[in-house]
């Protein structure tokens, strides 16, 4: 009875670290990719955002992305390249320096 409830054990054991590095490898497939497909190119005021991220180069994708979440909600990427978008980030830093103090 011992040993077969060490089998149970084990068997049980296995089954649990393969699932849990099955969700791990889910995880990090969808997070070593760009997430910026296309990027937004008009220009709107930064009082219709209401988070900012900027996500540098890396392995996980050549482009430096910048998506912001405007007020809807909706998530909108945003073409770092572009002087309207530089000048969005500049005064989102300033708005950090501010709360930060």
């Amino acid at each position: 009875m011992t040993s077969k409830l060490a089998v149970v054990f084990l068997a049980v054991f296995l089954l649990s670290a393969a699932l849990c590095e099955a969700v791990v490898l889910s995880r990090i497939s969808t997070e070593l990719r760009c997430q910026c497909v296309k990027t937004h190119s008009t220009s709107f005021s930064p009082k219709y955002i209401k988070e900012l991220r900027v996500i540098d180069s890396g392995p996980h994708c050549p482009n430096s992305e910048i998506i912001v979440k405007i007020l809807k909600g909706d998530e909108v990427c945003l073409d770092p390249k572009e002087k309207w978008v530089q000048k969005i980030v500049q005064v989102f830093l300033k708005r950090a320096e501010k709360q930060g103090q």
